[in-house]
């Protein structure tokens, strides 16, 4: 019996790759995380950039409450089972009128995962509409065949190399994950899926919570990190994050600062660049 979830939109995540929208957060509550979010970057004197927009659950406590929100663990053992660790967490903020984009790509291409039941929670703190730059989708194509990709390096690509898949994507097909403040899209580890620049007077603001089971690999590194949010680690593949007790906890900092190097040999393997994107 599902806890969240109606047992039709399991069906249909499994048959078209995504569910949206999902109310996971009150809007009061996901204006006050960009509250939050915006106080940090005008101390830091502009936004997010670098290490800090990967894993900031590390970072920001109230960002590490928001990973293991009932509603969205809820929806993921719907998903996923009972057992669930966060591999990462990431920002993805286009600036108002901002030409930044997000190619064309399969996440399971890049992340040396070996497992089928990633699944991502994209969570808005800020509406994200088609004139916003929202996610956009092909519903299905996480069941087909691993798509050719090529790297870009391009300077506008919020991925980090670029990278987009390598053929002609049926536009007619594509499908709009149109959010407003505090809710959520949840799509599978293999869907093809983009974003294109913000062009509305608003920042668009959302983050990325990679939620897997305990029996998934890494196989692009020696080892790999993740939190524990639910159940058990059945298979110790990885090993745990703390829990910081307040932004910027010394022993979650140091955490990071370890999740980052491994970030960068799995996200750079092959190709002999291990420079950060901002």
């Amino acid at each position: 019996m599902p806890k969240m979830l109606s047992a039709a939109q399991v069906d249909r995540f499994h048959r078209d790759g995504y569910l949206a929208p999902l109310r996971v957060v009150p809007e009061d509550g996901a204006r006050e995380m960009r509250r939050q979010l915006e106080a940090f970057e005008a101390e830091r004197g502009g936004p997010l950039k670098g290490p800090v927009r990967f894993k900031s659950h590390l970072l920001f406590k109230w960002l590490n409450d928001l990973i293991r929100t009932p509603a969205i663990l809820d929806a993921v053992e719907d998903l996923i089972g009972p057992n669930i660790l966060v591999w990462s967490t990431d920002w993805w903020i286009k600036e108002a009128h901002s030409p930044s984009f997000v190619s064309w790509h399969q996440d399971s291409q890049y992340w040396g995962l070996d497992t089928t039941k990633l699944v991502t929670v994209w969570v808005a703190l800020s509406p994200s509409i088609v004139e916003s730059g929202c996610m956009q989708v092909l519903p299905g194509s996480h069941q087909g065949s691993d798509l050719k990709h090529r790297e870009t390096f391009h300077d506008h690509n919020l991925l980090t190399r670029g990278q987009e898949i390598a053929e002609d994507i049926d536009t007619s097909r594509v499908v709009n994950l149109e959010l407003q403040t505090g809710e959520a899209s949840i799509f599978a580890f293999r869907i093809a899926h983009a974003s294109p620049p913000n062009a509305s007077d608003d920042r668009r603001i959302g983050i990325a919570i990679r939620y897997i089971p305990p029996d998934a690999r890494q196989t692009l590194a020696d080892r790999d990190i993740a939190s524990l949010v639910r159940g058990e680690d059945t298979s110790g593949h990885f090993e745990h994050e703390p829990v910081p007790e307040t932004d910027f906890d010394p022993v979650a900092v140091e955490f990071h600062a370890r999740a980052e190097e491994a970030r960068r040999q799995i996200l750079y393997h092959g190709t002999g660049w291990n420079s950060h994107r901002t």
